[in-house]
Parts: C-alpha cells; structure tokens; sequence
C-alpha cells in the first residue's frame, strides 16, 4: 500500500477550487505539520511556487527542530530558465540554496523539476546531477501533468521520482501502463489530485459550469462507493493507495479536521477490490480541460 506524503501548497497560499477558508494562519499550518509527523507521516512535499510553503516548514523545523527521519521534497521555481540563459547550473543552485534556507535545512530527500517540459533540457538536467553527486539531494525528478513528459523521463535514465495526478477521475497512469512502466525503471511513484482540488467533494450546485462534465463520474463513483457501504473519503484515498505501484500520495489539506480525517481514513483497512473493478470499468475518461487545474477557465 502506498504511503502518505503531505503536501502543503495549501499552507503557502490560497488553494483549492473547494477551498471556503483561504489559507490557514502560519501557527495552524505549523500544527498540521506537527500532527502529520507525530501521527506517522515521513515525507513532505512543497515547492518555491508555494507562495510561503517553504517557510512554513522553516517555521516548524525553527519551533521543534530538523525531524532526522522526515524526507523533504521541493520542486525549482517554474518557468524561471528561459532559452537564453548562460549558466543554468548556477540559477538552479541558488534556487536550490534558497529553498534550503527558507526551510532551515542543509540538504533534501527531493528537488523536482516543477517545468514539465525542463526534462528535455540536457543542461537543466547537468545541474540537477550536480546537485546529487554534492549529496545535497538525495533524489531528482519531475512533477508532469502530460504523461509524454514522464515518458522522456524514463529516457533519460537518470530520474528517481516522478510526481503527477491521480484519482478516480483521471485514471491515465495507470489505465495506459505509465506508472507501471516508470517502476520497472526504479522510479519511486507519487501521485497527487486524488480530491482533484476538491472538486469531487463540491456540492454539485457549486460545481462551476465548464467542469459540469465531471458530475456523472462523480455520480457514478459516489453510487458505486454506496452499494458497497464504504466512506466516500476512505474510498477516494483507498483507490489510490492501494495500488501496488503507486509509492506516495500527496494529499493537501485546509485544517486539522480534514487532516485527522485523511489520515483516519488511510489508517481503515484497504476498500473491496471489486469496488476498485467497478470504478475502473464505468468510470470514463475525462478530456484535460477537466482533469488538468491549470486549464480551468478563471
């Protein structure tokens, strides 16, 4: 079964297409931190993109110290090397060195590649290896949303974790044989997205009208998870942890009761695989207007 990693863009900005409560105060965010930790979680997973994400972490490392057995992952600013650009090695080390800083760390489990398309260029990737063979990060990948950058990733021969979407709603790595293909190459797996931002635990009338095509899967997972008597949230999260190639799943939370309830509901025992069968066989694929965040209409 897949383990937990929190993710904490919600703790660095307002998130979340569901999200009534805006960002939680720094102390609140501290504290979720702290409950994930003490309640068992080993990774966290944040970017320089997430508004103040990184000094959240700072933040928590400053009140109780550098946690010797908690991996953090952090991803390169996107879209920050243009064509142009003389020394790439020299910009990704100074990101990489402020996102240390921000955090009160000397080195990361992770940096990620937060530009999808990054991966073609061989000099992002140099600057990456550098990193890895100074040991200041333990692993190096890419965060994707098109699964044709996540197959140059497994190309070059040189990723350790991939991080993209999944869920009941978008079944693409799985149903295309991606996720499998990129573990028989020894990348550790992390999906995201298994609440979608959210979306699939709107009331349907607050369901904005360019992502109404998503209701009658959502309908349809929801009458599914009822015939076999399971918690909606359980049967989100379990769809996704209980797949034997997924590594990690990055979930993300507003406040301390959904992060209890998460991880209660990650704790239960894994969901019926018939229920898992039935979502596969009549939940359809949804066009990337829907699935994809960055394309929703503001």
């Amino acid at each position: 079964m897949a383990d937990l990693c929190l993710g904490t863009v919600q703790f660095g900005m307002k998130y979340g297409i569901n999200n009534r409560q805006g960002q939680p105060s720094m102390n609140d965010s501290v504290e979720m931190i702290k409950y994930a930790v003490d309640n068992g979680v080993k990774y966290i997973d944040t970017a320089r993109a997430y508004g103040d994400a990184e000094l959240v972490i700072g933040e928590y490392n400053k009140i109780y110290g550098v946690p010797k057995d908690i991996k953090i992952i952090s991803k390169l600013r996107p879209n920050i090397i243009e064509a142009d650009t003389k020394d790439v090695n020299s910009l990704i080390r100074d990101e990489f060195e402020s996102s240390l800083k921000r955090m009160g760390v000397d080195k990361l489990n992770g940096y990620l590649l937060h530009t999808p398309e990054y991966i073609y260029n061989q000099n992002i990737l140099d600057a990456l290896l550098n990193l890895k063979e100074e040991k200041m990060v333990e692993n190096i990948g890419v965060s994707i949303y098109d699964l044709k950058e996540g197959e140059q990733a497994i190309k070059t021969g040189i990723i350790d974790y991939i991080q993209l979407p999944y869920s009941y709603l978008d079944q693409r790595g799985i149903r295309t044989g991606f996720i499998k293909k990129a573990k028989e190459h020894g990348i550790k797996i992390f999906t995201r997205s298994a609440f979608l931002q959210g979306l699939v635990m709107m009331e349907k009338s607050r369901i904005p009208q360019y992502l109404a095509p998503a209701i009658c899967n959502i309908e349809k997972f929801e009458l599914i998870t009822k015939e076999f008597n399971e918690d909606i949230i359980n049967a989100i999260i379990h769809f996704v942890t209980d797949e034997a190639d997924i590594d990690y799943l990055v979930f993300g939370v507003d406040n301390i009761e959904q992060l209890k309830e998460d991880m209660d509901a990650y704790r239960n025992k894994k969901i019926n695989t018939l229920l898992i069968e039935q979502v596969k066989q009549h939940i359809n694929m949804l066009e990337d207007n829907i699935i994809f965040p960055s394309l929703w209409s503001n």
